[in-house]
């Protein structure tokens, strides 16, 4: 299809714990969409979305949505058999990326680093630790570092950890529990079949979770990250290796952490995003721009690989 005008129904909001993430990156890609003279049709997630999407019949669906179900495969899914043409990666690839245990089980074999660790029942924890402090709570199939905990030898949530501390352990059945990696959080984008830039991310406090990310101001951004060549290279093969592995379509995001003490045998990844976020904030965007591609030519670009 040529560079159109295309009919964009932008699939945005939803009722994951990133809802508003997704409302920001679905306006932020209308009005792009629209600035090109392209037709747009807004969609905030509801039950009904199949009977909105049906009647909207657009060419394409771009796919803002983030965490569950708009990034699990189960929209994929929907829109597979709709025999809609959507953004971003398909059932299957979305199915395992969002998964960060079948992440590493797609992963690992082929030589790609990633931390060890293991899932667990959250209410092991309150008999003994997992693995040997400090170390990483997450879960399995959340995004955007939703309910990340980190849990040192003088957190103040007991050892063992207490029933009534506040962590993730309250909110969900089973956790994977990882060692922790000290160092730096560095991130590559990819788009289409070629790996960006990479940005150090530099929390102003504590660490790089989900307000950390959201919310301006609380992260500093570096980007080109101040690394090494062969760390920078090593994130950009790593990261594009992990998008062709998984079958991710459009564009990804890949998540590191680098123990700067131990040379490019200190680089894990931790996750690949299937549908990085697209706010004003948001990483993708940010590495883009700094190679010349702006914010709507970005957006045209991601559907045209749908298309």
């Amino acid at each position: 299809m040529s560079r159109g005008p295309w009919h964009v129904a932008v699939l945005m909001g939803g009722w994951s714990a990133e809802r508003s993430v997704s409302l920001t990156s679905g306006e932020g890609v209308a009005k792009a969409l629209e600035s090109r003279g392209h037709r747009v049709t807004r969609i905030d997630m509801g039950r009904d979305v199949a009977q909105r999407l049906a009647d909207a019949a657009p060419d394409v669906v771009f796919n803002a949505l983030h965490g569950v179900p708009g990034e699990d495969g189960t929209v994929q899914g929907m829109m597979d058999l709709m025999g809609l043409r959507y953004t971003h990666s398909g059932l299957a690839t979305s199915v395992i990326a969002i998964d960060k245990q079948l992440t590493k089980q797609a992963l690992q074999p082929h030589g790609i680093p990633m931390p060890g660790g293991h899932v667990i029942e959250s209410e092991s924890l309150y008999a003994g630790d997992p693995l040997p402090r400090p170390y990483v709570l997450k879960p399995v199939n959340e995004g955007s570092s939703v309910g990340v905990a980190i849990v040192t030898a003088d957190g103040n949530i007991g050892n063992p950890i207490a029933r009534d501390a506040a962590g993730p352990w309250q909110e969900f059945e089973t956790l994977l529990a990882e060692p922790y990696i000290r160092g730096r959080e560095l991130t590559t984008a990819v788009l289409g079949d070629e790996a960006l830039l990479v940005t150090e991310l530099r929390p102003k406090s504590g660490f790089y979770d989900f307000d950390a990310k959201y919310t301006d101001g609380m992260t500093e951004h570096v980007c080109p990250a101040e690394i090494p060549d062969e760390i920078a290279l090593a994130c950009k093969d790593i990261a594009l290796k992990a998008h062709r592995l998984l079958g991710c379509k459009g564009t990804s995001r890949s998540d590191f952490r680098w123990d700067d003490e131990k040379g490019v045998d200190g680089l894990y990844l931790l996750e690949v995003n299937t549908q990085p976020g697209m706010t004003p904030l948001s990483l993708v965007p940010e590495q883009a721009a700094k190679l010349g591609i702006d914010y709507a030519e970005l957006v045209e670009r991601i559907v045209e690989e749908a298309l």
